[in-house]
């Protein structure tokens, strides 16, 4: 299969200028980021988007950034949010949370939260405050914004109190006092830890649903989680320019959710079963994205190019490590963590001196690692990369400025637990 669009979704972008050399083509090679940016917004504007855009039916926004440049966009408002809110009123395990109006309590990066509250700040014609109130970090009649610190790993009682505080008063709210819980996993897994060890765990409503949807989430943590949640913890996949594409279920098996899309996967590398992820898709009417390569690395069930059958969204093509056995994900070296040792919380693989790796880690209990649990870190490690792997117990790994933990840090970086390399 080569992925070329149907005659339908040609038709529907005929007029578009980025793809009028295609269409004379009749092909549609893949479409890379720096092919959006380029000659941005005219490659994309025709009279309908430029109609849009003074309606306000259409807006320009930034993708979403992590570890790299964030990419202008043009999409109706609220795209992501009612991709998110369609999606979970037809989850099969979580629809009766929307249907039933529970809250969506939402704990993730503080850059999230900071955004409502700017949003909410101007609708009002006032300035940011430093310490939004909750009612300020509402998103709309439904989602409420948790998180106020950058670093989950410092939260102070007095955060957690606050956080367990609010989300029981929106609970309070609901008719049956229920409520439907996003999050990033390592923000919500950060929460848990933190409640247990001050005693507050008791005190934590429960969520009726759990989605994790903001960045990959390891093995380990998803594990903890559905072990202190006695409802679905599902993830989602998707991205501001695309919507949500792909769905877990309560067992954590991906199925597809592609209205308005396909996908096809092709080799990172040639015969590898690693596999970009390439998305045709129409649900943007503003800006439809034809064989786009979204950056993003699948692995399959059988580690064949079924788009069906995915096992794992396993990280960003720019991360991959580039290593003697091949190029490495990060949802790799998390199956290889995962595999030597349940009890890894963060994990982080510094690439120093050509041939070796570091592998930092936390753990969910706190506790430093026995000499055979090391052993099996660092021989997981080196079986998978190729590199002479030592592993090193960690009290605390520093979140990104994004608010993301960056799972591969190549070169000498230096430690800001010891100050080294």
């Amino acid at each position: 299969m080569d992925g070329q669009p149907t005659a339908d979704v040609v038709e529907q972008v005929r007029h578009i200028p980025l793809y009028r050399a295609a269409v004379e083509r009749g092909y549609f090679p893949v479409l890379e980021k720096p092919d959006i940016a380029r000659g941005f917004p005219d490659n994309w504007m025709t009279p309908a988007l430029a109609q849009a855009l003074k309606t306000g039916d259409a807006e320009y926004v930034l993708s979403t950034g992590t570890n790299h440049a964030r990419m202008q966009i043009i999409r109706p408002p609220y795209f992501l949010l009612k991709s998110y809110y369609r999606l979970w009123s037809e989850h099969p395990d979580i629809a009766r949370t929307w249907h039933e109006g529970c809250p969506r309590l939402s704990l993730t990066t503080v850059l999230a939260t900071e955004h409502v509250a700017r949003v909410n700040a101007r609708k009002h014609g006032t300035d940011p405050i430093a310490l939004p109130s909750l009612e300020d970090r509402r998103l709309d009649e439904r989602t409420l914004y948790l998180n106020l610190r950058l670093d989950p790993a410092h939260w102070t009682r007095e955060d957690v109190e606050r956080m367990i505080a609010e989300i029981d008063t929106a609970r309070r709210a609901h008719p049956r006092g229920r409520y439907h819980l996003d999050c990033s996993g390592y923000h919500l897994a950060h929460l848990v830890r933190k409640a247990e060890q001050w005693g507050l765990w008791a005190d934590l409503p429960r969520p009726d649903s759990v989605i994790h949807a903001y960045e990959y989430t390891p093995h380990n943590v998803r594990r903890y989680l559905r072990e202190h949640f006695d409802c679905p913890v599902v993830d989602l996949f998707g991205s501001t320019e695309l919507g949500y594409l792909y769905y877990s279920d309560r067992h954590g098996r991906y199925r597809p959710y592609l209205d308005g899309m396909s996908v096809e996967l092709l080799p990172v590398t040639p015969g590898s079963e690693l596999f970009s992820l390439i998305v045709t898709s129409v649900r943007n009417p503003h800006m439809p994205l034809v064989r786009y390569r979204s950056g993003d690395c699948v692995r399959t069930l059988d580690g064949t190019p079924d788009p069906t059958a995915i096992r794992s969204f396993c990280g960003r093509e720019k991360e991959l490590l580039a290593s003697p056995n091949g190029p490495v994900a990060q949802g790799d070296l998390d199956d290889a963590v995962a595999a030597a040792s349940p009890r890894v919380f963060l994990h982080q693989l510094r690439t120093t001196e050509p041939g070796t790796a570091r592998l930092l880690c936390t753990t969910l209990d706190a506790e430093t690692f026995t000499p055979a649990e090391t052993a099996a870190l660092e021989d997981a490690v080196s079986r998978l990369t190729g590199l002479r792997c030592t592993a090193e117990h960690r009290e605390h790994i520093a979140i990104g400025r994004s608010g993301k933990y960056a799972w591969l840090v190549p070169g000498r970086a230096t430690d800001q637990t010891t100050g080294r390399p």
